[in-house]
Formats: structure tokens, sequence, C-alpha cells
């Protein structure tokens, strides 16, 4: 499901139950917020947080343009949780922690649908094993925008230990990227960092994090914030040179031929092609999915 400027590089986690934070947040500089209702706000203030965060929602902010998601909780606090946030203007979609598998995602897609909301989206937070094994059908569920992995949780769960090159966590993050190329949703969002204090180890994981086909980055602190727009920001060469693939592959369409050749004769296949669309949507903050 795509959306006009549909591709964030950062995503800033704020806590809900935090007035003096939620008051700040937007004049952080994040592309896209992500209100917490979940982990950050201990049990006995659930109630108190979500309606915190719906009178703020209504409350005519100026966005600035940058996205609003808010985190919904798991289990018997996910369906209030969703009935009171639906149908909100402000807000972009809802993020589903714990998101366990297709039917879970499509229970909050109908309790949008029966409160007259059309236009919320989902983003499925993916944090355990069974979760990475379903990502592909969870990607293909109703709503769903993009897809997010949480890499603290998971790591608990299967029993991984990442080390500093985060070898161990390749392989459930090639199973969501994957998942959403195959589903024809956009790239999924990075997973959060712990580190906050260590630029140049932060600017290695992000650098590796955009390798491996995620196209932005969930921060915790606005710190991050930085470095996460340096990597997620395409190069003025890189933005020329996709620019130029699109407009060969633009002249081979208009002339009726199959065969796409760059400016050096090189030949440029379909992946190519979307890839580049995805150095001009990271730009520009155009959705380049299919679905």
């Amino acid at each position: 499901m795509s959306l006009a400027g549909a591709l964030p590089r950062s995503y800033l986690f704020v806590p809900g139950d935090a007035p003096d934070k939620l008051a700040k947040a937007l004049g952080r500089g994040a592309d896209a917020l992500i209100v917490d209702l979940e982990d950050a706000v201990p049990p006995e203030g659930k109630e108190a947080a979500r309606r915190a965060v719906v009178a703020w929602l209504r409350s005519g902010l100026d966005t600035g343009g940058a996205q609003l998601w808010v985190r919904v909780n798991s289990g018997h606090l996910r369906v209030p949780d969703v009935r009171e946030l639906a149908g909100i203007p402000a807000l972009t979609g809802l993020v589903l922690a714990k998101a366990e598998d297709a039917a879970d995602v499509t229970t909050v897609a109908e309790l949008l649908a029966a409160s007259g909301d059309d236009d919320t989206l989902v983003m499925p937070l993916l944090e355990t094993a069974g979760s990475i094994l379903d990502a592909r059908e969870i990607a293909r569920a109703p709503r769903v925008h993009r897809l997010q992995i949480g890499e603290v949780d998971l790591t608990a769960d299967a029993g991984l230990l990442p080390g500093p090159d985060e070898a161990e966590l390749a392989w459930p993050r090639s199973m969501v990227v994957l998942a959403s190329a195959a589903a024809g949703i956009d790239p999924p969002v990075g997973p959060v960092s712990r580190l906050t204090s260590d630029p140049e180890a932060l600017t290695l994981s992000t650098e590796r994090v955009r390798r491996q086909g995620f196209v932005g980055r969930a921060c915790i602190h606005p710190a991050q914030l930085p470095i996460v727009h340096q990597v997620f920001t395409p190069s003025a060469a890189e933005i020329a040179e996709a620019r130029e693939v699109l407009a060969a592959f633009d002249r081979a369409s208009a002339a009726g031929s199959g065969v796409v050749l760059d400016s050096q004769g090189r030949m440029l296949d379909a992946a190519v092609i979307r890839l580049a669309r995805r150095t001009l949507g990271t730009a520009s903050g155009e959705s380049i999915s299919t679905k």
C-alpha cells in the first residue's frame, strides 16, 4: 500500500506518556515520528497515555511534512488503541507491536474499516521468530505499508547474541527485505540501534542496514538523526546515475524496445531500474511500492 512521501530517512520513537517530549518531538528534525504506547509506557499508564496521544493528534498541530505513526500495544490493549486512534486525519498509520501473523494484521485492518477509517496505514513490527518466518504473509496483509524489524525482542526470542558486525542478524533482516519485495510494498524500515554516543559505530551499522536493503531507520534518540539522514540521503552522483537509468528506460519504452542500454552501452535489467527508482524515491520522498 503506497503513500505520497512514503520514504522517510528516519522514524524517531517518542514516549506517549511524556507531554514535554511530545511537545518538542516535531522540532527534532525527524522525517517521521513513532509515538509509543507500548514499551515506553508502564502498564498503569496505558489508558492515560492513549488519551494524551489522541488529544495531541487532534490538536491541529503543524507536522511540517513529517509522518506521524503510533505504536499500539499487543494483546487485549490492541483493540481499544486502534478504535481510539481510528479516523484521526493527522495520523499516518499504526505500528503494530509484536505483530505475530497475517491474521493479526487483518484484524487491525478490519477494526479500522469498521470505524469508518479508510486511510490509516499499518506497519507491522516483527519481533519474534514466528513473525520472521511468516514475514511474506504479513507483508501481503491488508493496509500494510512497510515492515519493521524489532531486533531487541527478536534476539531474546531466538537466543541470538549479535557481535559488532551484526552478522547473526543478516538472515532475519534478509527475510524481511525479501518479503517486502515479494509483496510489492516499499522496503522495510531499518531496526533501531542502541548506539547513541558512538557516531562511528552507528555510521557503520547504518551503512550496513542500507546495503542490506532497508530504506530509512528507526531511532531512539535525536542524536542519531544526523547520521541516519546522512547515510540514507543519496549523493548527487547517485541521483544523477539513477536519473540517467530511468531516462534510458523511458527512451527504450517510447521506441517500443525491450532492450535498455545506458549511455555507455551497458544493458540495464529490471533490477537496476528498480534500484534507480528507489534512489530517487529516497531523495524525493516518493513511494516506490507496486502494491
